[in-house]
């Protein structure tokens, strides 16, 4: 008789202990709510610097940042971790210190509690937007994205002390899970962004190709990555994807096309000035495809609720009221003063350089 038949089969298949940072708002409050009632869990540890609205759940208000974490996670099995600052007008040192620091703590803390699998949560950006990329990208490409002092760095050196971890932690299971362009209620993207702008920005010689992920669907796939039935990197993102064609139909929005040398080279000076917030790279994947495959959600039977279609609808709908170019928010009438011209429309509007030129002077 083997070992594990003298053991009771409540105790093998007994449903782990799922903790959630970042658990009072957004990303993760979304996934907290919704694993909050599930049977696949014995119990669901809400973790935040205050105390959320969500109820079923036992709340352990801590800052994922301190050292004393781990004194938390003692009885837990998974934790998924979605406490992070991706706001674009973020200053990107402060940003990129709390994300580094939460995501080291966090990885850290797991491996002295003895917590079976952490799940984070970076970006498919990380396989870097390109001309030639494939279309689709396979889940295991290369990590082949610019760091930069904009959101993907962030990404990049996540992944970067994952990988560190997984050396130094061998008995911790990470799972790191890349949302295509995400959508949803909240979600505020270079992506998003772009199509509050008068125009959609293109590049002479490339069409991009779009493909969304909703964070309804991003929240069921990070469910799956909770139980482990999906492990290693995972791809997140609606089927297929758009041509900008389609993307100009549904929309309504007419492009504007111009050369990469004057795009990307305006873009950085304005993002020198501190005129956006975006650097110059960033630009890139609203112009270049990175369309992953999600492989490994679709050989588990996970199918996305949302199609590419129906998310940018919504990215559409959530965006009246707004105005952007190049990723800056504008007031109704600089966005009017924007659009009327054709290149300045695109890179930012001479407008806006002046402007701030004279808010410097006064």
């Amino acid at each position: 008789m083997q070992s594990e038949d003298l053991v009771p089969t409540s105790k093998r298949h007994r449903p782990p202990v799922v903790a959630v940072t970042g658990a009072a708002s957004g990303l993760g409050r979304a996934f907290l709510a919704h694993v909050a009632s599930s049977a696949d869990f014995r119990r669901v540890v809400a973790i935040d610097e205050q105390r959320g609205d969500v109820s079923d759940v036992t709340w352990r208000v801590i800052d994922v940042r301190d050292p004393l974490l781990a004194n938390r996670l003692s009885d837990i099995d998974v934790l998924v971790h979605l406490s992070a600052d991706y706001a674009l007008d973020a200053a990107p040192g402060e940003r990129r210190a709390y994300n580094l620091r939460a995501a080291q703590t966090v990885l850290t803390a797991s491996a002295a509690a003895r917590v079976r699998r952490v799940v984070l949560v970076t970006s498919a950006m990380v396989y870097g937007a390109a001309a030639d990329n494939p279309v689709p990208l396979p889940e295991d490409s290369a990590v082949a994205a610019e760091p930069d002092t904009g959101v993907v760095g962030d990404y990049l050196e996540i992944e970067a002390l994952v990988r560190r971890s997984l050396r130094s932690h061998p008995g911790l299971e990470v799972t790191v899970m890349r949302p295509a362009a995400v959508v949803g209620q909240g979600i505020d993207t270079v992506v998003t962004r772009h199509f509050e702008a008068p125009r959609l920005l293109t590049v002479k010689g490339c069409e991009p190709r779009w493909q969304f992920c909703h964070i309804d669907d991003l929240v069921t796939a990070l469910e799956l990555a909770a139980l482990g039935t999906v492990t290693g990197i995972v791809a997140v993102g609606s089927d297929g994807w758009l041509e900008q064609d389609q993307v100009e139909e549904i929309s309504g929005l007419r492009r504007f096309e111009l050369p990469a040398g004057l795009t990307f080279g305006t873009a950085q000076r304005l993002h020198r000035l501190g005129i956006t917030p975006a650097p110059a790279t960033d630009l890139h994947y609203v112009v270049y495809p990175w369309v992953a495959d999600c492989g490994s959600l679709r050989e588990a039977g996970w199918k996305p609720a949302w199609t590419n279609e129906a998310a940018l609808e919504q990215l559409l709908e959530l965006r009246e009221g707004k105005h952007a170019v190049v990723g800056r928010r504008l007031s109704g009438k600089e966005a009017t003063i924007t659009a009327a011209g054709a290149t300045v429309a695109v890179i930012g509007t001479a407008a806006i350089v002046r402007r701030a030129r004279r808010k410097r002077r006064l």
